[in-house]
């Protein structure tokens, strides 16, 4: 059920890394207020909002709901399929408004609007210090192949944890995993299938899941899921940064990634290496409603593409929603989202992953999205 991408805006009703973490259930953060019972109706536009509230990572100011650019013209029951999904695993001041969320599912965009302005209240989202500017970026689900097997042409291994994974912090590194035998040890029997492609098999583990489709021994196939189930505590390291910084291109994008790698074949271990972070997997089955949403992310809710996000929780707490605003230039954006997911590349208070999706298309659009952004929290009045 792979959706089709605009480039003026992502727009899948159902349409999938920074790699998503094991389900958690965040604990109220301080300087939030509790949600109501019961909330009076909305302020006018000109009427004082109150004062900041502190995070760790970040200042929430209040704003009057007008200055939400879009907000008047998105197409809120797109975001709410990801809303009612939030519902699943609230964080406690959003728990009272999840009844009211599922009934508004039905509603116009007009009531539904109607409703946020009543129960909610627009906070902008800045550092602590510096500008209020952040960083939007996107990931995706890749849909890949793979053999149950190994054989001549699937060599690369993709492994479920190791039993050792806790008695080494951080664990060996990805070049320790290629080179040393006490590494490769440990993980021998923990392959759940093998790719022709190391590189795919990268990209697979930066995303953090991804739909592959695994040819069985007997030659069938079906489609599943490997889903995040740890790593190696090692750090993660872009190899697009790695490339600008040894001066090898000035598109560190995935497009330009792939051109520098058919020319420089020989090369390609060592870019492989510059990142020492290896993800482990979990292998899950994928019935038609699975299908339909991406994978499981931090909040421990399934992504919805075009509506969920990845934050740094110590800037916004899992399950809140956010307006987003992102001016271009590869997608001019203006919508509702909910925090669902984060990432270990996700840190600081203005900076969000977009989740765009599943397959190539959404791979084409996740690699290229790198553009200014602005973050609104909408909490409980």
């Amino acid at each position: 059920m792979r959706r089709i991408f605009g480039v003026a805006a992502i727009v899948g009703t159902l349409l999938a890394g920074c790699a998503s973490v094991p389900p958690s259930d965040p604990a109220p953060r301080a300087g939030l207020p509790a949600a109501p019972a019961a909330a009076p109706a909305a302020p006018p536009d000109d009427a004082p909002v109150g004062a900041p509230l502190l995070q760790a990572r970040s200042r929430w100011v209040p704003v009057r709901w007008s200055e939400l650019p879009g907000f008047d013209d998105d197409a809120l029951h797109e975001a709410w399929n990801a809303w009612v999904r939030s519902c699943e695993r609230p964080h406690p001041a959003f728990g009272p408004l999840c009844p009211q969320v599922r009934q508004l599912s039905i509603a116009s965009a007009d009531a539904q609007r109607r409703w946020m302005r009543e129960r909610l209240q627009p906070y902008r989202v800045e550092p602590l210090q510096g500008t209020t500017d952040g960083l939007l970026t996107a990931y995706y689900e890749p849909l890949m192949e793979a053999s149950r097997v190994r054989t001549a042409r699937h060599t690369v291994p993709l492994y479920r944890l190791p039993a050792t994974l806790g008695a080494r912090k951080p664990w060996y590194s990805r070049q320790e995993i290629d080179s040393l035998p006490e590494a490769q040890a440990q993980l021998r029997g923990r392959e759940i299938a093998w790719m022709a492609d190391p590189v795919e098999a990268l990209v697979l583990q930066i995303q953090g899941s991804g739909r592959v489709r695994i040819t069985e021994a007997d030659g069938s196939s079906r489609l599943v899921r490997l889903a995040f189930a740890g790593s190696n505590d090692q750090p993660y390291r872009s190899v697009g940064g790695w490339l600008l910084q040894q001066g090898l291109v000035r598109d560190a994008s995935w497009p330009g990634i792939r051109a520098w790698l058919r020319d420089n074949p020989q090369r390609q271990q060592e870019l492989l290496w510059s990142n020492p972070r290896v993800v482990f997997f979990r292998e899950e089955p994928l019935s038609e409603l699975d299908a339909a949403f991406g994978p499981r992310g931090a909040q421990g809710v399934p992504l919805t593409p075009g509506r969920s996000i990845a934050v740094d929780r110590d800037s916004i707490p899992y399950g809140t929603p956010v307006w987003l605003a992102s001016p271009g230039p590869l997608a001019p954006l203006q919508r509702l989202v909910l925090a669902q997911d984060t990432g270990s590349a996700i840190v600081g208070a203005v900076r969000a992953d977009y989740f765009a999706g599943w397959g190539p298309e959404a791979g084409d659009f996740a690699g290229r999205l790198k553009q200014p952004l602005r973050l609104w929290a909408l909490w409980p009045r």
